[in-house]
């Protein structure tokens, strides 16, 4: 079967769609190295001054370790509900299978702004009984942004068991293997591709997530999304734009790592 390649015009069309694309990342890049105290782009003068006051302020690190505490704890309990309800479904195909899988996306298709209050309610009433599971604390947080993610976990999941042949559980089944047996040693191994993609987006959304957080958080608990949109919206800080420079190389490591890996593989 004979290969499409585009031509040289198609191939230069493309190129300025992405520069286009990219123009406002790499705008970031520049304005990083500005040595002035307000957002704007350097006049002759290149400065570190920013990238140092992500290493000397404390309250960039504390936010980062606090994503990142946030966003593995968000990601692993979200992945294990997920998973649960998934493999429940799969395995019993219960009835009414429909309006159970529309309930668990719920939270996928509501307003963010929806949730945010409803969460916002739900975890200053906890406060009351357990002051440090409620608002403005880590776990409330992670609580928080598991219930936003368990949606696209289980779709992810959903989708991975889709693939599995049934008749290899029927056969478990039939040789005397228990649910769990089957669960752990089957379907689990099965799937296993699916459910670290679900782990890794469920970290990547509880990391980026702004919306929700803004509602159930005040000041002990400040994420680095939370503290970007205050450095934003208080005194515009240009170290902004040089933790977005560090997210953006990143992300760029990872994508390279990534197609490394696949050519590997």
């Amino acid at each position: 079967m004979p290969s499409y390649r585009p031509g040289p015009v198609s191939l230069a069309v493309a190129a300025l769609v992405a520069l286009f694309l990219l123009m406002p990342l790499l705008a970031v890049v520049p304005v990083s190295f500005t040595p002035s105290r307000m957002l704007a782009m350097p006049s002759g003068e290149l400065s570190l001054r920013h990238y140092r006051a992500l290493i000397e302020d404390p309250r960039w690190i504390d936010s980062i370790l606090l994503s990142i505490r946030i966003g593995i704890v968000s990601s692993a309990f979200s992945t294990l509900l997920a998973l649960a309800f998934s493999l429940g479904v799969w395995m019993f195909q219960p009835r009414f299978v429909a309006l159970l899988v529309g309930f668990v996306l719920l939270p996928m298709i509501v307003p963010p702004v929806v949730s945010a209050i409803t969460l916002y309610f739900l975890l200053t009433s906890l406060s009351g009984f357990i002051p440090w599971f409620g608002y403005d604390t880590w776990l409330g947080v992670a609580m928080a942004h598991s219930i936003m993610t368990v949606p696209f976990a289980t779709v992810l999941i959903l989708v991975a068991l889709s693939q599995v042949d049934r008749r290899i559980d029927l056969a478990a089944r039939g040789l005397g293997a228990s649910p769990w047996e089957r669960a752990t040693q089957i379907i689990i191994p099965n799937v296993k591709f699916g459910i670290v993609a679900a782990a890794l987006l469920s970290f990547v959304l509880s990391w980026e997530e702004i919306g929700v957080t803004l509602f159930i958080t005040s000041v002990n608990a400040i994420t680095l999304p939370r503290l970007m949109w205050m450095g934003l919206r208080d005194n515009i800080d240009p170290s902004i734009a040089a933790i977005s420079v560090i997210l953006i190389l990143v992300t760029v490591a990872v994508l390279v790592l990534r197609r490394l890996l696949a050519r590997a593989a």
